[in-house]
């Protein structure tokens, strides 16, 4: 059955007991399941998990197949399994986007609302350059980050190739640029209704007569591709790009809420503000931020890392956020809940004391009452596994 999401209800020995993970063979209205073990199937490491629920109930699992290592360049390819009973058993390992000795990754796919289909972005750099000589500006645009959109009208079976869009969505003075990861936001209702937001981060040169490489965190920043013809063109939307040194906003994620509106959260990487998260509000469907991204402080437990958030369905149902739980390393995976929009998060429930880093939450029914969550982690090390666990609302 899903592990409930009420900590309070849980004692400290059972939030801190790793619960026995079966095999992807497992039996329907299972705990959880192992899609992707490092390893297996050709791949040395399987890292960078994102997921969507198709229309017809399928949970597509995206991660990146790492030949070369557990590291981020490389010979990647993007990958996916689909479960067709709620994450319990997963069919055969399918090459999404292949890299074929480059790097391919960093999924974020959607389900457009209007037609079902499934839309997938992605990135890629040539396989032997790494994100800090991107970041100093040392790799010609043709090997440095590129960006792609591909679409699959089957359910998730097939993807047409990945067709390029880097031009439409990254300014010539960018240089590192990351989608996601994790799954990408459909709106479902406003005045924007149908709109795909992809959050994603990218990195800027440093101004000019600046002693700066471009390799230091400050210049990272945040922003948004938009598309309103279910991902067939796009555009820039917000831009949150401070470069001073206290918000270094990184990898996003984003949420619509009940009123409409659009919550962010990002990565803060090695900012000079307290906490490790940010967050900001879009009222107007991506296009800017009410504010600039500002440090949350309830997600304080929260390490260096990518995490994910999830509006559940209904006028008073919660906001979730997943991320590991202890604030100087990547462990013990936890889900929080907000009941006011995003503004104060409590933790609902740790999934287990082991090792864990990204991740991301999928609804599993049209109700909200059953969430699955994605998740790297492993008993030695995060990056061990892939597992998906099923969790009662």
């Amino acid at each position: 059955m899903p592990l409930p999401l009420h900590a309070l209800a849980l004692t400290a020995a059972a939030l801190l007991t790793p619960l026995a993970a079966p095999p992807a063979t497992a039996a329907p209205r299972c705990t959880s399941s192992v899609p992707y073990v490092s390893g297996a199937g050709g791949y040395t490491a399987y890292r960078i998990p994102a997921t969507v629920r198709t229309p017809r109930g399928t949970i597509l699992a995206f991660a990146e197949g790492r030949r070369d290592g557990v590291g981020d360049t490389g010979d990647i390819d993007v990958v996916v399994r689909r479960s067709s009973d709620g994450g319990c058993t997963w069919g055969p390992l399918t090459v999404v986007a292949a890299g074929n000795g480059d790097t391919r990754g960093n999924p974020a796919p959607v389900i457009d609302p209007r037609t079902g289909t499934v839309v997938l972005v992605t990135c890629s750099n040539a396989g032997d350059v790494t994100e800090a000589q991107i970041m100093r500006g040392e790799v010609p645009p043709e090997r440095g980050r590129r960006v792609f959109v591909q679409h699959s009208g089957d359910d998730g079976r097939t993807f047409t190739p990945p067709r390029e869009i880097t031009d439409r969505v990254k300014p010539p003075g960018w240089r590192w640029y990351a989608t996601g990861p994790g799954h990408a936001l459909a709106l479902t209702r406003g005045p924007h209704a149908g709109r795909l937001i992809v959050p994603a981060n990218h990195s800027a040169a440093p101004p000019a007569g600046s002693s700066d490489t471009g390799r230091e965190p400050r210049y990272y920043g945040a922003h948004a591709l938009l598309s309103d013809d279910g991902g067939h063109t796009w555009r820039l939307g917000c831009i949150d790009a401070e470069y001073d040194g206290r918000h270094n906003a990184n990898e996003q994620t984003a949420a619509q809420l009940p009123d409409g509106r659009v919550y962010f959260n990002a990565r803060d990487q090695q900012g000079a503000a307290p906490g490790h998260r940010l967050d900001a509000h879009s009222a107007d469907g991506g296009e800017s931020l009410v504010r600039p991204l500002a440090p949350q402080p309830s997600l304080g437990d929260a390490p260096v890392v990518q995490g994910s958030v999830l509006q559940l369905r209904g006028t008073h149902a919660p906001l979730l956020f997943s991320a590991p739980s202890v604030p100087t390393t990547r462990k013990a995976m936890a889900v929080w809940s907000s009941r006011d929009g995003g503004l104060t998060f409590r933790k609902d429930v740790t999934l287990s004391g082991q090792r864990a880093a990204y991740s991301d939450l999928v609804p599993l029914d049209d109700e909200g009452r059953t969430v699955g969550i994605l998740y790297e982690t492993g008993a030695a090390g995060p990056y061990e596994t892939i597992e998906f666990r099923r969790l009662q609302s």
